[in-house]
């Protein structure tokens, strides 16, 4: 899934403007798709309004410059729909802590459980946020599968992390890095 859809896919429920649509892929409910920055899905907007996809309109705000608010068109459902059709692209899944792990070995043992720590209490602040999505937001029964998929990832994922946490830990150094000139 390329920014162009992730914009179609946030402007189907809703009008939205580029600010909210960044937000939303950040804190909000698309944020575990499609990571897009602002440097890309503003062009993906021109270039949907360009292709009729999308309209927009200015609105004033108090105090604040205009923000310009995009609708999905007729034409913008039909496109969604089919890029939804088409195959589907390979899950990715990114994780600095990852790259952090595979490289314990080499770091202290405390910066290793501390690490570990934060990432344990992250993972479980995520899992608690997915749990009370349904009570904050209004969500469809597709909304909820997604919602109750990703909780079930992120519960064996702890369940794993905490079994294996003491592994990981372990094989830090137990001294801190010494340098070859001491």
């Amino acid at each position: 899934m390329n920014v162009r859809t992730l914009c179609l896919s946030i402007l189907y429920d809703g009008e939205a403007s580029g600010y909210d649509i960044r937000r939303m892929c950040t804190e909000g409910n698309f944020a575990y798709f499609v990571e897009a920055s602002y440097g890309s899905i503003y062009p993906a907007l021109s270039r949907l309004e360009d292709d009729g996809l999308v309209t927009s309109r200015t609105e004033q705000q108090d105090g604040k410059p205009a923000r310009k608010v995009y609708t999905i068109t007729a034409a913008g459902r039909a496109a969604f729909a089919e890029e939804l059709s088409g195959p589907l692209g390979e899950d990715m899944f990114r994780s600095p802590f990852l790259l952090f792990a595979r490289f314990a070995h080499i770091l202290p043992r405390e910066l290793v459980e501390a690490r570990c720590n934060e990432f344990l209490e992250r993972s479980v602040e995520g899992r608690k946020q997915l749990e009370q999505a349904p009570n904050e937001h209004a969500c469809n029964a597709a909304d909820l599968w997604v919602i109750n998929y990703g909780r079930a990832v992120l519960e064996v994922a702890e369940k794993h992390f905490r079994t294996h946490m003491h592994e990981l830990i372990t094989m830090a150094r137990a001294e801190p890095h010494k340098d070859a000139a001491e």
